[in-house]
């Protein structure tokens, strides 16, 4: 009788001593499956979470709080003097390219920097947004950005002779730029495909400049003399930027 209530004992004490950590490694289990949740659910990695708040921490403390009468001022209203169109690529961010501050540019970006020819019933996301810088904010100036390595540019030469896509949205988007593509091939196509690639950058942004043009807010506030019209290219390999002007012809280039 006393070796079965000691052996009972033991056990008792053994299950005990197991119990807690069952219990720990199902709660290690029940977040270690809350977390592939929620990594599945395309939630942020904690990384990207802390690189956010210390990224906003760092304006609020160093911009915000040291330029009250700047936000006060952006806090009635925003007077951009110039409309920019740049390319969404994280290596080409004109506020950093081009240091403009909170309040000086309109800035639309996409996949290789393309503006649309007019058309109401296509891209009305772009047409909204120029249409808003004219009869809004009055812009003077319209600036758009092509850059070295695009990516966009770069599946722009490449699409297919035979029309097929592999995509959903992107090569519809960079058939923009085919006007472009097949003046560089015309007039390019003896250079080696690196080359011609780099021609396009800049010939999709005369495309771009062009295209503006279609756009009676546009056309009206040139031939009004409101307004100007300039190309830039943004090589990030070698730190240069290139400048032109659209009037009647393009102008020389200003290097920079």
């Amino acid at each position: 009788m006393v070796e079965t209530e000691a052996l009972e004992n033991m056990v008792k004490h053994s299950i005990e001593g197991v119990i807690p950590g069952l219990k720990k490694l199902l709660r290690d289990q029940e977040d270690m499956s809350s977390e592939e949740d929620e990594e599945s659910c395309g939630f942020s990695h904690p990384a990207a979470v802390e690189r956010i708040k210390d990224g906003f921490m760092y304006f609020k403390t160093w911009k915000f709080d040291e330029s009250p009468e700047l936000y006060n001022q952006l806090a009635q209203a925003q007077h951009p003097k110039i409309l920019v169109f740049a390319c969404s690529d994280s290596r080409v961010c004109p506020s950093h390219v081009l240091d403009f501050q909170p309040g000086e540019a309109f800035i639309v970006r996409n996949i290789g920097n393309m503006v649309p020819a007019f058309n109401q019933l296509r891209y009305s996301g772009v047409g909204a947004t120029i249409e808003f810088a004219f009869v809004n904010l009055k812009v003077e100036n319209i600036l758009v950005i092509g850059h070295s390595h695009c990516g966009g540019i770069e599946r722009l030469m490449s699409l297919p002779e035979d029309g097929s896509t592999s995509s959903d949205f992107i090569d519809d988007w960079v058939k923009i730029g085919l006007p472009a593509k097949a003046k560089v091939k015309a007039d390019f196509g003896h250079l080696p495909e690196q080359e011609q690639k780099s021609q396009c950058e800049r010939e999709a942004v005369n495309l771009s400049l062009t295209n503006l043009l279609s756009y009676p807010y546009v056309k009206s506030a040139l031939e009004n003399k409101s307004v100007s019209l300039r190309g830039g290219y943004y090589d990030f390999v070698g730190g240069k930027f290139e400048l032109w002007e659209l009037k009647t012809l393009f102008t020389s280039l200003i290097h920079m």
